[in-house]
Formats: C-alpha cells, sequence, structure tokens
C-alpha cells in the first residue's frame, strides 16, 4: 500500500529540512515523541528505535518501532529525509520525506509511505490500511503540523 500526506510551510526548505533532520532531537520538539534513542550509527546512517503515542480521545496509545534512517541533501529541490522501518509492528515500512520549495520562498513537504504485510485469510493490504488509518496518518499529521509552526516561528525571526 502507498500512501502520503503533504503540507505547505511558509518557511524555506532548508529551515524545515534542518529542524527535521535531526531525529534525536524529536522529542523535545514533537509533544507526542517521547523518546528516540539512536542504537547505532554508520557515516551517515543512524538505526533508531522512536516512541511516540497516538491519542484517542483522552487515551494515550503507545507505539513503536526501529528505523534505519539517512538524510539525502545533494538536490535541494528535493531534500529528503528517509526512514526504512525493521523492527515493530511496521517492520517493512519505507517512508520518505521530500521537502521541496515553493515559488514564494515556501516549501511542501510531502510524506510517502510504502508497507505491506501478509496476513493470513486477509491478504497484503488489510493490516497496512488500518495501521495507515489509526496510527500513521494521525501520526504523521501531528508531526508535520508541528513542523510547519517550528519553521514559520524560525522564518519569521
Amino acid at each position: 500500500m502507498r500512501t502520503q500526506i503533504d503540507i505547505d510551510v511558509d518557511a524555506s526548505g532548508a529551515t524545515v529540512f534542518e529542524l527535521a533532520r535531526d531525529i534525536a532531537s524529536w522529542p523535545e520538539i514533537l509533544p507526542h515523541y517521547k523518546k528516540v534513542t539512536v542504537k547505532s550509527r554508520d557515516g551517515a546512517t543512524a538505526v533508531a528505535t522512536m516512541r511516540a503515542v497516538r491519542r484517542f480521545g483522552r487515551i494515550d496509545v503507545p507505539v513503536a518501532w526501529r528505523s534505519r534512517t539517512w538524510n539525502e541533501s545533494t538536490d535541494p529541490a528535493d531534500l529528503r529525509i528517509r526512514f526504512v522501518h525493521v523492527a515493530g509492528a511496521t517492520k517493512g515500512m519505507d517512508v520518505t520525506w521530500h521537502i521541496t520549495p515553493r515559488g514564494d520562498a515556501g516549501s511542501h513537504v510531502v510524506i510517502k509511505h510504502d508497507f505491506v504485510r501478509h496476513l493470513p485469510l486477509l491478504g497484503d493490504e488489510f493490516f497496512p490500511a488500518v495501521v495507515d488509518r489509526l496510527f500513521v496518518r494521525p501520526i504523521a499529521g501531528q508531526t508535520l503540523a508541528t513542523f510547519k509552526k517550528l519553521a514559520e516561528a524560525k522564518a519569521s525571526q
């Protein structure tokens, strides 16, 4: 299953990229991220356990996964942050952030998720669809909204 979520930001792509690329700082700036533990580094690639919460009304449901992540900044017209989930319920999910400039000095941020998980009798799409609807979209949406707010505040300084 392939899904995406996106947002326009009134700040440069470079500003968004600089804020978002340091995943170890996410718990300090994203209220729904509780802990990011970098387990290993190999050059520009890190493997990290990420813990967040998904709020259902007044109940916070903890979620956790481990990702291999790296930044791709060689093309200023498409700054990318990559995540490949290597453990957890979403093992195998491939996530790419695309941060692209707009003509008005702003940027457009798209997060693409590719995920397939086969369940006997239910096929390849059922579990990914449930995970996307109940967890991925709400968490990614909150992440994008927070980075938008932070980047726009930084750009207005």
